[in-house]
C-alpha cells in the first residue's frame, strides 16, 4: 500500500485538489443557480443577496451533512477491494473522473443547460472505473438506488409542490385579503422548514462534529426546540416588520 505522502502519487493530490475548485466553481455557476434561479426570478431575492446565501449555506450544508453523500460517492458506486495494491490507479481514475465532470459542468454552463453535477460526478465515476475494471468494479445495487433516485426526486418534488401550492391557494391567496392570512403562515412555514434542516444535519450527523452520538429522540427534540424558537422569532419580529412594509 502507497503511504499517503508519497511522492509517486503526491502529485495526484495536487492536481486533484486545483481540479475540485474548478469543479466547485462549475457547480456553483449550476448547481447553485438551478437552486436559486426560482428565487431570484421572482425578485424574492437579488442576484447580490442570493450569491451572498449560495456562499455560507452551501459551506455549512457541505460541512455538517455532505461527508453522506461524498461517502457515497467515494466508496459506494465501485468496489475498492478489487483496486487493493493499485491505489494509484484509483486515485488516477477519481483525478480523470474530477477533470471530466468539471469540464461537463462547464461546458454545459457555457451553453446555459441546467444540468446536476450529481448526475454528472455519477456518470464519471462509473465511466473510470468500467474502463479500469469493467463491470466487476461496479456496486451496482447501490447504483441502482442513486439511479432510481432521479426518478423518484422529481415525483416527489413535483408532488409536495402541489400539496403546498394547493394549501396556499386555498387558505391565504384566494382569501378576501390574504395578506394577514399569509402573515399568519410564516411561523408555521420557518418552523417546519428549520425542523427539517436542523433534523437532517443532527440525526446521524456529522462525526467530526461528534453529531452521530445524538440518540433519535435528542435529534427530535433539538429540532423541535430550533422550529419553535423560529417560529416565535418570526411572530414577534419579522410580521410586524413585512406588516408595516407592505401597508
Amino acid at each position: 500500500m502507497l503511504p499517503a505522502e508519497s511522492p509517486e502519487v503526491l502529485w495526484i493530490l495536487i492536481l486533484a485538489f486545483i481540479v475540485a475548485f474548478i469543479l466547485a466553481f462549475g457547480l456553483g455557476a449550476n448547481d447553485v443557480a438551478n437552486s436559486f434561479g426560482t428565487s431570484v426570478g421572482s425578485k424574492v431575492l437579488t442576484l447580490k443577496q442570493a450569491c451572498l446565501l449560495a456562499t455560507v449555506f452551501e459551506i455549512a450544508g457541505a460541512v455538517l451533512v455532505g461527508y453522506k453523500v461524498s461517502d457515497t460517492i467515494r466508496k459506494g458506486i465501485i468496489d475498492l477491494v478489487i483496486y487493493r495494491d493499485a491505489e494509484k490507479e484509483l486515485m488516477l481514475g477519481n483525478l480523470a473522473a474530477l477533470i471530466g465532470c468539471a469540464i461537463w459542468l462547464l461546458t454545459a454552463t457555457f451553453f446555459k443547460l441546467p444540468v446536476s453535477g450529481t448526475h454528472s460526478i455519477v456518470g464519471a465515476t462509473l465511466g473510470f472505473s468500467l474502463v479500469a475494471r469493467g463491470a466487476n468494479g461496479v456496486q451496482w445495487a447501490t447504483l441502482f438506488k442513486i439511479v432510481g433516485s432521479w426518478f423518484v426526486s422529481p415525483l416527489m418534488s413535483g408532488l409536495i409542490s402541489v400539496v403546498l401550492f394547493m394549501l396556499i391557494r386555498n387558505f391565504i391567496l384566494n382569501k378576501e385579503k390574504p395578506l394577514e392570512p399569509g402573515l399568519r403562515a410564516l411561523p408555521l412555514f420557518y418552523s417546519v422548514t428549520l425542523f427539517v434542516n436542523v433534523f437532517s444535519v443532527v440525526h446521524d450527523g456529522s462525526t467530526i462534529l461528534k453529531f452521530d452520538l445524538i440518540p433519535l429522540w435528542g435529534a427530535v427534540v433539538i429540532s423541535v426546540v430550533v422550529a419553535l424558537l423560529s417560529g416565535f422569532l418570526v411572530a414577534i419580529f419579522l410580521i410586524p416588520r413585512d406588516r408595516k412594509s407592505v401597508v
